[in-house]
């Protein structure tokens, strides 16, 4: 899959994530532990770590390169602003993936994530060939939501007790975007 970096403001591209940001995705981590703990599940102390890092950026890109996961990154003058990835990558009669991300709290208000959802659909249509994105907020996220939604998402119902986030299971509400009505069977 060929996903080049995409210059989406001054001095903020998205693209995939490589080996080299580490140690800037540790100290990102690390810097926003505090204000993403509400919104993330439990992460081991070597997570906020340099070496923890290099051994998910291997996962992850392992996981890219057989189709299952897109992951990447905004980075704005050389620092990590966020994450966006398509996991759970489905294909045949599905073409469906879960989008997830967030945004380091110094870079939150610029309307970077909501530019940025927007071409993960565009790469999640042109680039992975699929009809569909779906994602899910707590139900108390109303920035994450309000995202989507400008997104063109919509939400389509709520989970009880869906991910184990800060210390509970915590009810979800999911939102789906149909990309494309296209048939996914090649022409003969």
């Amino acid at each position: 899959m060929d996903i080049r970096p995409e210059h989406l403001a001054d001095g903020v591209t998205l693209r995939l994530v490589e080996q080299a940001d580490a140690p800037a995705l540790a100290a990102t981590h690390l810097e926003n532990r505090e204000r993403m703990r509400p919104w993330e599940p439990y992460r081991p102390e070597d997570y906020y770590t340099a070496e923890g890092q290099r051994e998910r950026v291997t996962a992850q890109l392992r996981e890219f390169e057989a189709g299952r996961l897109v992951p990447l990154l905004l980075v704005s003058d050389g620092r990590i602003a966020g994450a966006f990835t398509l996991s759970g990558v489905a294909l045949g009669p599905l073409r469906s993936a879960s989008l997830g991300y967030w945004i380091a709290g110094d870079f939150q208000g610029r309307g970077l994530a909501t530019t940025a959802v927007g071409r993960m659909c565009v790469i999640a249509r042109e680039k992975v060939g699929l009809h569909r994105l779906e994602a899910g907020t707590r139900l108390d996220n109303l920035g994450s939501q309000r995202v989507l939604e400008k997104s063109g998402f919509e939400p389509i119902g709520m989970a009880p007790r869906f991910l184990h986030i800060d210390g509970e299971w915590r009810d979800h509400r999911l939102f789906q975007r149909i990309l494309h009505d296209d048939d996914p069977t090649p022409a003969s």
